[in-house]
């Protein structure tokens, strides 16, 4: 039979004390023994003596509650740990005091007692042959405790040990119960948890056996370990390995990757907040306050129907309450209208992806959580005078671009019969249309000769028609605010934000340590201006008078890439040569999913293809990185500081330390000293493909045995997916909660598999950014690429 629950939160306190509770040997001299009978007893928790098992792993006794010395519980723990980690115990819910005993009767049976007639706190009937000596109480090595036919494995409490039966078993742990060894439930009723196939025995090398033959692995699967498989306060089922360096357990798997998703976390009505990493927390949503506890309540009670309305929440979900009602709905306003319709409809939950999901919140609202993996928005039913706004803003705010334009022709002209005063009024219009080109050109020839002298001074007649537009220093002053306004700095200058005088907002990038004389700049600049592609920033124009060599491009109000894909505390601010260049300012970016990071790759590999293959002439761009990629309004992709590379030596691009304290975008090339190709610029699209599928820079070590010396972003990827066969450990950890192998692994397999390829040492076994571009769209085969290795380490 299982272990009855917990009586009371008291009780809960109580063993989560007990679970820190030193050994008793800590405090004073304990006498070992191997077994206990009836010839033993009485056991009192004052005798000062301890059940240990053959291999001195496992002890058996009655421990000390931290917070009363009078109080004991009998328990089994892990022997010479540091900080006492209990694995069962007889008495959980019913500590004893110090007069306690634990003895066997001539009938053969195991009594715990605070009295000789007092109730027995031992789980079970554990009897053995009456008045014999032969029935003892043992603790074997695997932390079985046995007394006759009784093991305490049968009556497990909150943890299940290696080689221990999992099958048909329940653990609890307050108010959250893993029953039947396949599924996790709140308050008997509520699962928030379910494993396909049940649980049968955890192995010491960290793997699960499961009912149909297939097996569950820890991280460090494979290491020979102390192990355990626990139901913890939160309610979340860990696996736990020793670590035999630092003493410590260590999580090796757990059930629910999200906390906000176990049920109970936060009370009715209020939303559970965590960015994966930190310990959750509870937020009342718009038109809520805190009462009691976690919970929240109405600011203004719905007692009109007809006077509600409803505030959007992003990426919030409520998963439980007396009743959700799911309907297919053909449009938002149909799933609103169903809402509308039910007097007790609390709020409903909608999809923007044509599925027609749609959820009615009846009643009462439970077990919110906030995560992106949603992909839903909840819309929350407020009376109508709340004054609360939404503050659970996501992708679906940013992404909404279109708006309705009304249009209005004038009326024709009625018809007129008048023939002779429409031929007088187009030969009129004919007439002054004549006089006005001859008296241009008159002029224009006037002034020719003045006109060509200036330009000829200048150095503008090298500038074709059609180029860009060279607006004057003042022009730019006064645009820029006399350059105030900074939004970036650079290996080739600072950038400013500013607005023309015909209201177009512009990026203002002014150059610095440019070479060559001003035909060579103009001629450059002529070049860029040429350059037309979806996901190439436009050059609008340029400036160069007094000494300045200034930039005028559009301006592109996402922001940077690297702003959306590393977290704020792991993005060190800089101003040095190697820092962003970008020509935008930032804000607070929400996050990227897969198919937008898809699109960001593949419009990227199109941009540096046209640079490489369809322009006039062969341009490289020498600097491809994050924050060289801006993301318009729909985040469509766009390159910057393309075509600026001939304005620099190779001396001012390549940073003078060693190779191995600067690991970046760098083609190996570039060190070496060997000639520079196009092949330079697919090995950084290569590194920065790694960083949108991972969200981490590549000089951020990850989990590694290795030094830090030979340790290769690239590398460690490389063995992650190809040699352990497991992508998730190289994903975003912010969206990998919502990787869907059936959705997105060709998706993600062919963005790996490219930049692996990209990555190659040698230049010549680089694929062309034609090539790459076909790879990530599925148009070729991939192969399976070589593991991409540091130069200096390589075999060649």
């Amino acid at each position: 039979m299982p272990l009855s629950p917990l009586s009371s939160p008291l009780s809960l306190l109580l063993l989560t004390l007990l679970l820190s509770t030193p050994s008793p040997s800590s405090s004073q001299h304990l006498t070992n023994i191997s077994s206990f009978s009836s010839s033993d007893s009485p056991w009192h928790p004052t005798n000062n003596q301890i059940l240990l098992s053959p291999n001195s792993v496992f002890a058996a006794g009655f421990l000390v509650l931290p917070t009363s010395q009078n109080l004991f519980f009998f328990a089994v723990w892990y022997h010479n740990v540091t900080n006492t980690t209990v694995v069962w115990s007889a008495n959980d819910g019913s500590p004893v005091t110090s007069s306690a005993t634990l003895f066997v009767t001539r009938s053969g049976e195991l009594r715990l007692n605070v009295s000789v007639f007092g109730e027995n706190f031992w789980p079970g009937e554990p009897v053995g042959i009456p008045n014999s000596n032969t029935t003892r109480l043992t603790l074997s090595s695997d932390g079985e405790l046995a007394f006759g036919n009784w093991s305490s494995f049968k009556f497990p409490t909150d943890t299940i040990l290696p080689n221990q039966n999992i099958t048909g078993f329940v653990l609890k742990r307050g108010d959250f119960e893993f029953v039947s060894s396949s599924g996790l439930f709140f308050n008997g009723s509520d699962r928030y948890w379910a494993v396909g196939n049940g649980f049968q025995k955890l192995q010491d090398d960290g793997k699960v056996l499961q009912e149909n033959g297939a097996s569950l692995i820890s991280s460090d699967f494979g290491a020979t370990r102390f192990r355990r498989l626990t139901l913890d306060d939160d309610g979340n089922l860990r696996m736990y390995s020793l670590d035999p360096g630092s003493g410590k357990w260590v999580i090796g798997w757990q059930a629910v990757q999200e906390l906000c998703q176990i049920h109970g976390t936060c009370g009715p009505n209020s939303v559970c907040m965590s960015d994966g990493v930190n310990t959750p927390y509870c937020v009342c949503p718009p038109g809520f306050r805190r009462v009691s506890g976690k919970s929240c309540e109405r600011k203004i009670e719905l007692k009109n129907p007809r006077n509600t309305k409803f505030l959007r929440l992003d990426y919030v979900n409520y998963t439980g309450g007396s009743n959700q009602t799911n309907r297919v709905a053909r449009n938002f306003s149909t799933c609103q209208s169903g809402c509308l319709s039910e007097p007790t409809c609390l709020g409903f939950a909608f999809k923007y992806d044509g599925t027609g999901y749609c959820v009615l919140q009846l009643d009462r609202m439970l077990y919110g959580y906030w995560s992106p993996g949603t992909e839903t928005a909840m819309f929350l039913r407020v009376d109508g005078s709340e004054i609360d706004e939404s503050n659970f803003t996501g992708m679906t705010n940013v992404m909404e671009t279109t708006c309705p334009v009304r249009i209005s022709l004038p009326l024709p002209p009625e018809e007129s019969n008048t023939t002779t005063r429409n031929i007088v009024i187009v030969c009129t219009l004919f007439a002054a249309e004549l006089i006005s080109g001859v008296l241009f050109f008159w002029a224009f020839l006037k002034k020719y000769i003045k006109y060509r002298d200036m330009a000829r001074t200048l150095g503008l007649e090298i500038l074709p028609a059609g180029g860009p537009k060279r607006f004057s220093y003042a022009e730019l002053k006064d645009a820029t605010n006399n350059f105030s306004n900074i939004i970036g700095k650079g290996g080739f200058g600072d950038v400013y934000k500013g607005e023309l005088s015909d209201h177009r907002v512009i990026a203002v990038k002014c150059l610095k340590s440019v070479a060559g004389g001003d035909a060579d700049f103009w001629t450059e600049v002529t070049i860029i201006a040429r350059m037309h592609h979806l996901n190439l920033v436009r050059l609008w124009g340029f400036c160069a008078e007094k000494g300045q060599r200034i930039l005028v491009y559009e301006y592109v109000p996402n922001g940077s890439l690297d702003k959306f894909l590393f977290s704020p505390n792991r993005v060190k601010s800089s101003e040095s040569e190697h820092e962003a260049d970008a020509i935008v300012d930032f804000g607070d970016k929400p996050i990227l999913d897969w198919n937008i990071r898809y699109r960001i790759a593949l419009g990227v590999a199109r941009a540096i293809a046209y640079l490489h293959e369809e322009c006039l002439e062969w341009v490289l761009h020498c600097d491809i990185k994050p924050e060289n990629i801006l993301l318009g309004d729909d985040f469509c992709p766009k390159i910057a500081d393309f075509g600026l590379a001939k304005l620099k030596k190779k001396e001012a691009m390549v940073s003078k330390s060693h190779f191995r304290g600067t690991r970046g975008y760098m083609a190996p090339e570039w060190v070496k000293m060997d000639p520079i190709t196009s092949k330079a610029d697919v090995y950084s699209f290569g590194m920065v493909l790694l960083e949108i599928v991972s969200g981490v820079r590549n000089n951020e070590i990850q989990e590694s045995k290795m030094y830090s010396e030979e340790w290769y972003f690239p590398g460690w990827a490389f063995e992650k997916v190809f040699k352990e066969m497991k992508v998730e450990d190289i994903l975003d950890r912010h969206i990998k909660h919502c990787y869907d192998n059936r959705a997105h692994f060709d998706m993600v397999n062919r963005m790996v598999k490219t930049a692996m390829w990209c990555l190659q040492e040698r230049a010549e076994l680089r694929p062309s950014m034609g090539k790459v571009a076909k790879m990530l769209e599925g148009t070729v085969e991939i192969m399976e690429p070589k593991k991409p290795t540091i130069f200096y380490l390589g075999d060649d």
